[in-house]
């Protein structure tokens, strides 16, 4: 497992925002933004991006989030030069850094290089969109591709109620709204409406469509 308790998946949320910087982060800089998590990402959710993100010269752009007790999954566009590599490689640093500090272990907290796939088109987006933010669904129905899952309003609410993910953000709940650039995927999803009927429809047919239907 990569996160053990709810501090450890706060810290990964919250290294997602602080790695993703060309520049380095040094103890002062770590320190400073620390103290500004809880009012920046908690507290006041509408704050942020306007005083601390955009001083960042981010690497990507983060799509979409969602993390799970033994991996996470990201929907990114590099924004720099190898900026997806570089974006990996601080975040295992840093949060591999801290989990270690943390439980007095050595090694690889991600055992293996991040797989990464490239996304053709608006069709392959929404799937992967989709499929990123309806992975917390095995944590209560762990074989629902293969049996469906028997009350799918109570698992469509477990994914609006899912802390570790930016589908909150998406379909208006505050949740961590500096992590993420969203009018992109507003604009392909259509809104928020627009990503409920897209996890409804995903739901229904149990992960197993090639394409989205017009919502």
């Amino acid at each position: 497992m990569i996160f053990k308790d709810k501090d450890d998946y706060y810290r990964g949320i919250f290294s997602i925002y602080e790695f993703n910087t060309e520049k380095p982060i040094t103890i002062r800089d770590r320190r400073r933004i620390r103290i500004q998590i809880k009012t920046l990402l908690l507290k006041e959710p509408n704050r942020g991006r306007a005083s601390v993100a955009d001083e960042r010269d981010k690497l990507v752009e983060i799509f979409a989030f969602c993390f799970m007790p033994n991996h996470i999954h990201l929907l990114l566009r590099p924004i720099k030069d190898k900026g997806i590599t570089k974006f990996m490689r601080k975040l295992g640093t840093g949060y591999g850094g801290y989990f270690n500090r943390k439980y007095s272990r050595k090694g690889y907290v991600f055992q293996n290089r991040f797989s990464a796939v490239h996304i053709k088109d608006n069709k392959q987006f929404k799937i992967v969109f989709v499929y990123i933010h309806t992975n917390p669904i095995s944590l209560t129905e762990p074989h629902w591709k293969e049996k469906g899952i028997k009350t799918p309003k109570k698992a469509i609410k477990f994914l609006e109620n899912y802390k570790w993910s930016s589908y909150p953000d998406y379909i208006g709940k505050q949740n961590f709204p500096s992590v993420t650039d969203r009018k992109f995927t507003w604009r392909i999803m259509n809104k928020g409406q627009g990503c409920k009927n897209f996890v409804k429809y995903w739901i229904k047919y149990k992960g197993k469509i090639k394409e989205f239907p017009n919502f």
